[in-house]
């Protein structure tokens, strides 16, 4: 990227570190509230992570994109990074160490994290090479409302729509119509078809503020978080008709978490490319291979849940017994610690690798 802001590289690794954390306690059982999602309607901080990295994923789109023609050869190579995206995340979801090294196909998960990352990626950067902020806006309003319509006023199979974990909720019931036991749970899947629409939404109002940073704007710090005060306070205003929902990605969940993303870049900005302060180096480092760092944490996860100690005892379970676990501290404290010493484990990955000048361009 030229024009590097330092701000962007910062929020993009703090958001994968925090990906990682939320992603590897040490038990399920044991996880301290604002580490686990909300149960369906509203939101914890760890509900902002994924949407972070969506709307980052934007803000990226206007770097390395703002001077590309919107040609074959541009398009070749979007496609090409959606692609690669889509393509590790049903690796991840296909993958078991059992020989032939492939799920029953029956049991294998269509939808995931990458493959949302690169869906929407491809929609937000064609989106954002072919129209101006002013179409952007509107297409972004379409999308948001769009979607609110379909969920409240579509009916399923004759029944009232309705925003619960149920049979008539349109997203679940597309969900399972098309993917069937492909799913991430059997009646709902929180990267499914219908709610990537306002996903990449996300992205979009990231590229706003992507364009907010590379413009000759003198009060940048003050108009993101105007933007993120406004957004913030539509969504909640939003959320008393269309409830604020993760695994429905409802519009107003889109405005919310992007209103925080703005508020917090902002911060981050002011501190680093306004004032100058030295800090953060280490997410630095972990946002130069993000794809890389999220892949290899959450494919070598998914080996310390499968190779058996024992018959009744993971690897991921074994370690985390031996080395956390203590009648001293809680079981959440515990928890904790084991996750942060996994995140610990890839910055040091991280900023090897960025010191090597080792850049995976995923």
């Amino acid at each position: 990227m030229k024009d590097r802001v330092i701000s962007v590289d910062i929020f993009r690794g703090a958001t994968i570190v925090l990906m990682i954390l939320v992603n590897t306690p040490g038990t399920w059982s044991n996880v301290y509230a604002p580490l686990l999602h909300a149960k369906w309607h509203g939101y914890t901080p760890t509900d902002l992570v994924f949407p972070f990295f969506l709307f980052i994923v934007g803000t990226s789109i206007v770097f390395a994109y703002q001077n590309k023609k919107p040609n074959a050869g541009t398009y070749k190579k979007i496609s090409f990074r959606a692609l690669k995206l889509i393509g590790l995340g049903l690796f991840l979801g296909a993958f078991t160490i059992s020989f032939p090294f492939i799920k029953e196909f029956a049991d294998i998960r269509f939808p995931g994290v990458l493959q949302r990352i690169g869906v929407v990626f491809f929609f937000a950067a064609i989106l954002f090479l072919n129209l101006d902020w002013k179409k952007l806006i509107a297409v972004s309003l379409i999308l948001l409302i769009g979607y609110w319509l379909l969920m409240a006023f579509v009916p399923v199979e004759g029944v009232v729509s309705t925003f619960e974990r149920a049979p008539n909720n349109l997203a679940n019931y597309l969900d399972v119509k098309v993917f069937g036991t492909h799913n991430y749970k059997p009646d709902y899947d929180p990267e499914g078809l219908l709610s990537t629409i306002p996903a990449i939404v996300s992205a979009l109002l990231g590229i706003f503020t992507g364009l907010i940073l590379r413009s000759k704007q003198e009060k940048k710090t003050a108009l993101l978080i105007g933007l993120g005060v406004a957004l913030l306070v539509f969504g909640h205003l939003w959320d008393f008709i269309f409830p604020i929902n993760k695994a429905l990605w409802t519009s107003s969940f889109v405005l919310v978490t992007a209103g925080w993303a703005n508020i917090a870049l902002a911060l981050i900005y002011y501190l680093t490319d306004v004032k100058g302060l030295k800090f953060g180096s280490i997410f630095r480092y972990a946002g130069a291979n993000a794809i890389t760092v999220y892949f290899l944490s959450s494919f070598i996860a998914k080996l310390f849940y499968s190779i058996k100690v024992d018959a009744d005892t993971s690897l991921h379970g074994w370690l985390f017994n031996k080395i956390y676990v203590h009648d001293f501290m809680s079981m959440e404290l515990s928890s904790l610690l084991y996750g942060l010493s996994v995140v610990a484990f890839y910055c040091l990955v991280a900023y090897v690798m960025y010191k090597r000048k080792i850049f995976i361009k995923v």
